[in-house]
């Protein structure tokens, strides 16, 4: 088959006093609203193109602190702002409904849309997503004062943090990949300014999982779940749990870690979603 690759175009969307950026590429009759992981940028899901381009019009969006995205709410975003904002990108295409997918941190992301927009979803597809399960890590640091503040602290002084991440690992209670993701991501200042900014400013974003299960199954939603068979940071485990076959998903696990976004994921998924 002979694949017209269509060009990648930026794409920005003002919300209230804030403007998001992002690119916009394919062709397809269905919208595809694809959310990046952390660190990353809309521009990571340019891949999906070549097998997606010609289902949908792929738009991938930066979230706060990530392209060259602005919030200028002066407050966390909250779901109704990530809803409001799809709101407005389906008006300016003229559509009813949309798929979704989220890679890692944008797992989390997608789960709050189909808590407030279920029955406007045609596809769900999660990769490697974050929101299935909580960490009491990232609990404590964002939804609590104190552990807050101990997390804003230790942004700026974090010898402590480093010898508590060396002997937990020497303890046993951090795996050896676990250990290395924490280090990258706090080895510099302005590291653990973005972890610290973005982990606050998105606090507001706690999927209740049991209820996006039970919408999944109310609203038949043709769900796909993709796993890194050596994905230590979000093992294939955690899918197997969500997936309890009480609605419609099919779950893959890929001989990767982590790091799933792929031009062959494109056409993987093209496989497995729903042509119904």
């Amino acid at each position: 088959m002979i694949h017209y690759e269509t060009p990648l175009l930026n794409f920005s969307q003002p919300y209230e006093r804030s403007e998001f950026s992002g690119f916009m590429t394919g062709r397809g009759n269905d919208l595809l609203i694809c959310f990046h992981g952390f660190g990353e940028k809309a521009s990571h899901f340019s891949c999906m193109e070549a097998g997606l381009g010609n289902l949908f019009t792929i738009i991938a969006l930066d979230m706060p602190f990530h392209g060259s995205t602005v919030w200028r709410e002066e407050r966390p975003m909250e779901p109704r702002d990530l809803t409001g904002l799809l709101e407005k990108i389906m008006e300016r295409f003229g559509k009813q409904t949309f798929s979704l997918m989220g890679y890692s941190m944008g797992g989390r992301l997608a789960l709050c849309v189909i808590e407030k927009m279920a029955d406007r979803v045609k596809h769900l597809i999660m990769v490697a997503p974050d929101g299935l399960k909580n960490n009491p890590w990232h609990m404590f640091a964002t939804q609590t004062k104190v552990g807050n503040r101990i997390f804003l602290y230790n942004t700026h002084h974090p010898d402590l943090f480093f010898r508590l991440l060396s002997l937990w690992r020497r303890w046993g209670l951090l795996n050896e990949s676990v250990y290395r993701f924490a280090l990258h991501r706090m080895d510099k200042q302005e590291k653990r300014s973005l972890v610290y900014n973005v982990w606050t400013i998105m606090r507001k974003m706690m999927p209740s999982v049991k209820r996006c299960r039970k919408l999944l199954s109310r609203y038949n939603i043709d769900t796909v779940l993709i796993f890194g068979r050596y994905d230590r940071v979000i093992p294939p485990v955690i899918g197997e749990r969500f997936a309890d076959g009480s609605f419609p998903c099919r779950l893959l696990v890929l001989d990767r870690g982590h790091q799933l976004l792929s031009e062959e994921l494109g056409f993987i998924i093209r496989k497995n979603i729903s042509s119904s």
